[in-house]
């Protein structure tokens, strides 16, 4: 009964891990904001425990900020300027 919710928690506690560099992606856009500061226990503390438990929204909201940001990139290379 219990696997399924331990394999999920392990699942994001990973993503967290992985993903800390990069998190501005799912939140602000495809460019950090100039006042970051970025290695902070707290903040790795922080982006770990929201990521253990939203992982599956923050892919989702990535994945969407991803087709966002390589659609003019696409329309860039379809039309090029004359």
């Amino acid at each position: 009964m219990t696997t399924p919710l331990i394999v999920f928690l392990v699942i994001g506690a990973l993503f967290g891990l992985l993903s800390f560099n990069s998190r501005h992606h799912f939140s602000e856009g495809s460019t950090r904001p100039a006042e970051a500061k970025d290695n902070t226990w707290m903040a790795r503390l922080g982006w770990l425990a929201l990521s253990t438990l939203l992982w599956p929204l923050l892919v989702l909201t990535g994945l969407y900020g991803l087709t966002q940001r390589k659609r003019p990139a696409l329309k860039a290379l379809r039309n090029p300027p004359q």
